[in-house]
Parts: structure tokens; C-alpha cells; sequence
């Protein structure tokens, strides 16, 4: 479930690879300005089509079948993408591949994190945006490897590749559990019984976890039906609670690409060509080291988010951004008035920097807390309200930064130094620790306790109950 994420950061650094390539470059008539910037955009334009289908599909159908229809959706896609003869294809190709990519990754974490061993969720599910960078450095590596093929096949490889990820979960999907949370919500319970005896206490349906967990989430989820109007995309804003969910999900979906992140990750070439490194190979070479180096800091991160808690590697993430960021801008703007190689040379070290403390929150964290401080019944809608805001964003980021940055050059970075030290403030102000609780226990933080104390009342008369019942035995 965790290489979901793969396919999105195997196409951004895809297309970065793509366009140090010669031999894509002359297929495709040398793409630039809007051209270059629908070809980055349409992915994500092609996600936002599926978004008002994704979570009806995760909640009607289930979290596998959702998985299993946006894999097939991406193979099929990339295939297309592959045999490309006109731009026109490679287009509509991309275009498959956001579609299907939204319905695998609006049910991906969901179920990693409803069928987790509650103390390994937080590290679970922070892995997976996690291994986004997993993707992006088989596509770097892939580019640099077939760089030196004089055919199409060194653009027709990387893109071939890309059905990899989406090709490995249907055949091993067959080994997954359904949620046991989506399973008692159709009232399938004793298969959710089954299913969290299995992976949390070696088949012991009557291990005290396994007991306690069973009765929250049927207490939760009976809980929501009683306040059915708490279910509704209306409620996303109609209630305290959730306007505080909402405005963390479309803060967080907007940071995750407006964090000067998107600028490097889809316009890196831009930035070496701007700072004086032309060569293809060592753009490729460059762009292959540092997704590695990110997939290290990113992983780290997301083992050390129960140990150090969310709100402090937000908040350490975004000061290290401001810091870099503002000595990549000083590094870029030296370059660019004196042409110094120096400061060229410097401007490649802070790209690293930078995205070190980028990893450590924006990589693993974005999508856990999202799904963490969602109830069961809101979890797969306020998920799409996160993914559409980032869709939204990207699509911005990939017609946008080109043409600003061509435009602008280093005075283009001040912007997003700016925006770094927003998230800063707003990290500070409104980002809420969550670590060492259920699911159920932290989706309801944000209403005070009124709604857990119910919960837990419901699970100790139906202990209560059991235990009368088996005195009277």
C-alpha cells in the first residue's frame, strides 16, 4: 500500500529526467512555456477529474477495490504514455495517469492506517508519502541510465517504468486486508473481528487490544450514524471541530507544493541552467543524488514522528526551510550579479539543505496527520479535500514557475521566502500534537471531549455487560 505514493514521485522526477533528454526533447519538438507547463500540469489536472468520484468509490466499494481499479487505470495509462508518438498522446497518457493515480491514493493510506498495530500507525502511515521519494529516485536513476541510448527508447523506458509501482499491487493486493473499520461499517463484523485478531494478536479474537479496539470502532462508527449530519461534505465546515480539521487539511495540502519544493522537484534543469550547469549528465547525476539523500531524511523522519511528535519536526521543518531557502536565494543572486561559480557551487549545497528539513515534516507527515485527525466517517472526504488542494497547488506550481522564474530569476525566490515564513506561523499556531492516540481518541481532539467520553461509556457497558453475562454463567 506504501508505493502508492511512488507513482507520484516517480512522475515528477520523470518528467525533470525527461526534459535534460535530447531525444525526448526532439520527439516532442522542443516543449516550452505552456506547452512545457501543460505537459508537467496535465497529471495533476487528470487527479482533479477523479476527485469528485475517489471517496464515494473508498466508502461504497471498499478501500481494496479502490486500490486495485487506479493501479489498473495507471498500467493501462502508462503503456499508452510508452508507445507516444505525438505529444498530443503522451498528453492524454499523463492524463490516465493522474485519473487513476487519485483513486489508489485516496484509498492507499487510508487503509494503512485502519488496519496499523495502533503503536506502529503513526510510523506507518508516515512512510507513506514517505517513499514518494522512492518513485522520484528510480525515475532519476532511470534517466541517467538511459541517457546515452541515441533512440526513443531513452525516453520510452523511463515512461514504461512508471506502470511498475501500479503493476506490483495487483498482483500482491490479493494478499491484503480489507479495513476493519470500513468492514464494520457495512456491518460485516465478525470478517473486521477476523481481520484485526489476525494482524494485531496472531488470531486471538479474544486478546484484550483486539476486544477494546473491536468495541471503539463499532462505538465510533454507531456514533456517527447517530449524528448522521456529521457525515456530510456540509459538515466539513458546519461544525467547530471540523472547521479546524479543514483549515489544517488545505493548509497542509497547499504547503506540501508551495514550500519552494515544487520549483526544484518538476524545474530543477531550469535552476541548473540558471546557475550555470548546462551538461545533461551531471543534471541527471545531481537529480539522482538528491532524491536519495531526500528518501534517507524522509524515512528517518517518519520512524522518529511517535518519539518526537508531529508538532516539533513541523515546526523544526519549517525554520530549517527559512533558513536554507533565504541562503539559496542570497547563493542565486550572487550568481546572477556577479557570475560567480562559488555561489553556483553554493546554490546546489542549500538545495540539499533545504530539502533535508523539507523530508522531515513535508515528505513523511502531510498525509498521516491528515488521515489521523479525521473520523471514520469524514476520513475519506476530508483525504480528497487534501488531495484536490494539492492538485490545485501543483497545477499552479507547473505553469507558474517556469515562466516566473525565466521572467523573475533569483527575485522569483523571494516569494516562496515569504510564503516559508507563513507556514512557519501558521505551523506554530494551529498544528496540534497528536502522538500515543487511537485513531478514534484523535480524531476527536479537535471536539473536545464530550464525544470520546461517549465512546468510551458505550465500550464500558458493553464490558459491563459481558462481564454480568458471563457471572451469570
Amino acid at each position: 500500500m506504501l508505493i502508492t505514493s511512488c507513482t507520484n514521485g516517480y512522475d515528477g522526477s520523470m518528467m525533470n529526467g525527461l526534459q535534460s533528454l535530447t531525444q525526448w526533447n526532439q520527439a516532442f519538438n522542443y516543449p516550452a512555456g505552456g506547452t512545457l507547463g501543460l505537459l508537467n500540469a496535465i497529471q495533476s489536472i487528470g487527479s482533479l477529474s477523479a476527485y469528485p468520484f475517489a471517496p464515494y468509490m473508498a466508502d461504497g466499494m471498499g478501500r481494496r477495490f479502490s486500490i486495485i481499479f487506479g493501479a489498473s487505470l495507471m498500467i493501462v495509462a502508462a503503456v499508452i504514455q510508452t508507445a507516444s508518438h505525438s505529444i498530443q498522446m503522451f498528453i492524454g497518457a499523463r492524463f490516465m495517469i493522474g485519473f487513476g493515480q487519485t483513486f489508489a491514493a485516496t484509498a492507499a493510506p487510508l487503509l494503512v492506517t485502519e488496519v496499523a498495530y495502533p503503536s506502529h500507525r503513526g510510523r506507518a502511515t508516515s512512510l507513506y508519502n514517505a517513499l514518494w521519494y522512492l518513485g522520484s529516485i528510480i525515475a532519476a536513476w532511470t534517466t541517467y541510465g538511459t541517457f546515452t541510448i541515441p533512440t526513443s527508447w531513452s525516453w520510452r523506458i523511463p515512461s514504461a517504468l512508471q506502470a511498475l509501482t501500479s503493476t506490483i499491487q495487483v498482483l500482491l493486493i490479493w494478499f491484503v486486508p480489507e479495513s476493519p473499520r470500513w468492514l464494520v461499517s457495512k456491518g460485516k463484523e465478525e470478517r473486521a473481528l477476523q481481520v484485526l485478531a489476525y494482524y494485531h494478536a496472531d488470531g486471538n479474537a479474544q486478546d484484550p487490544l483486539v476486544e477494546y479496539e473491536f468495541k471503539e470502532i463499532k462505538a465510533a462508527i454507531a456514533f456517527d450514524r447517530d449524528v448522521a449530519a456529521n457525515v456530510g461534505w456540509l459538515s466539513l465546515i458546519k461544525y467547530p471541530g471540523n472547521r479546524k480539521r479543514l483549515r489544517i487539511i488545505i493548509a497542509l495540502g497547499v504547503f506540501s507544493q508551495w514550500s519552494g519544493n515544487g520549483l526544484v522537484s518538476y524545474y530543477l534543469n531550469k535552476v541548473f541552467t540558471a546557475i550555470g550547469i548546462t551538461d545533461p549528465e551531471t543534471q541527471l547525476l545531481i537529480n539522482g543524488v538528491l532524491n536519495t539523500f531526500n528518501l534517507f531524511f524522509a524515512v528517518t523522519a517518519g520512524f522518529c514522528c511517535d518519539r518526537v511528535g508531529r508538532r516539533p519536526l513541523f515546526l523544526a521543518s519549517c525554520a530549517g526551510m527559512v533558513v536554507f531557502w533565504a541562503a539559496q536565494t542570497i547563493c542565486f543572486a550572487i550568481h546572477q550579479e556577479t557570475g560567480s561559480i562559488a555561489a553556483g557551487d553554493a546554490v546546489i549545497a542549500f538545495i540539499f539543505l533545504y530539502f533535508a528539513f523539507c523530508s522531515i515534516a513535508f515528505s513523511p507527515l502531510v498525509v498521516s496527520y491528515t488521515v489521523e485527525i479525521l473520523p471514520f466517517a469524514l476520513r475519506a472526504k476530508g483525504f480528497m479535500v487534501f488531495s484536490f488542494m494539492i492538485s490545485l497547488s501543483l497545477i499552479f506550481n507547473q505553469y507558474v514557475n517556469p515562466i516566473a522564474l525565466e521572467a523573475l530569476q533569483w527575485k522569483y525566490y523571494l516569494v516562496y521566502l515569504f510564503w516559508l515564513c507563513f507556514e512557519f506561523v501558521f505551523c506554530y499556531f494551529f498544528i496540534i500534537e497528536t502522538k500515543n492516540h487511537t485513531l478514534e481518541e484523535t480524531a476527536v481532539i479537535f471536539d473536545g471531549d464530550t464525544d470520546m467520553v461517549r465512546i468510551h461509556n458505550v465500550v464500558l457497558k458493553s464490558e459491563e455487560s459481558e462481564a454480568v453475562k458471563a457471572a451469570e454463567v
